[in-house]
C-alpha cells in the first residue's frame, strides 16, 4: 500500500509542475519586479509616483527585457543600441529586428524575448504606474 501512495504521489507531482511553474511566471508584474529578480541585469535608471525607468543589459544568447516568460505592465521601449530577438508570445514564435533609437509602445504583456543579434543590447523600459500600470498589467494576465 505505501509503494502505491507513493507511486501515486511522484505521478501528481510529474503532472502537476509544469502548470505550478506557469502559474508562477504570470504572476502580476508587479510581484516579479525584474529589478530585484534580475539586479545584475536591471538598473532603476528613475521612479517617481508616475513612472518607473529601468534600464536592461542583455548578452547574447539572453533574454533582452527579462528571463524567460515574463510580464509587463503597460510600457515605452527605447533601444539604446540595435537589436534582433526572437519573440515568443501568444503561442506564436517571431523575431524582429530594431535600430537605435527605436521607441515603442507595447500594452501589458507576457512574453519570452531572446537576444540573438550575437552582441550586447541595451534597452530603457518606461513603467507608467496608475491606470495602465502594475495593477492593470496583473488584471490582464489569463488565469
Amino acid at each position: 500500500m505505501k509503494h502505491l501512495l507513493s507511486a501515486a504521489f511522484a505521478q501528481a507531482v510529474r503532472q502537476a509542475w509544469k502548470p505550478a511553474l506557469l502559474a508562477f511566471c504570470m504572476l502580476p508584474a508587479a510581484a516579479q519586479d525584474a529589478a530585484r529578480i534580475q539586479p545584475g541585469s536591471y538598473k532603476v535608471a528613475m521612479e517617481n509616483a508616475r513612472v518607473r525607468v529601468l534600464e536592461y543589459s542583455s548578452r547574447p544568447g539572453m533574454g533582452v527585457c527579462g528571463q524567460g516568460l515574463h510580464s509587463h505592465p503597460a510600457h515605452l521601449t527605447i533601444l539604446l543600441t540595435p537589436a534582433k530577438v526572437r519573440v515568443t508570445k501568444d503561442g506564436r514564435t517571431f523575431e524582429a529586428q530594431q535600430q537605435e533609437g527605436a521607441v515603442f509602445w507595447s500594452e501589458a504583456e507576457t512574453h519570452e524575448v531572446e537576444n540573438v543579434s550575437g552582441r550586447n543590447t541595451r534597452l530603457l523600459i518606461v513603467e507608467l504606474k496608475g491606470p495602465g500600470g502594475p495593477a492593470d498589467a496583473a488584471a490582464a494576465i489569463p488565469r
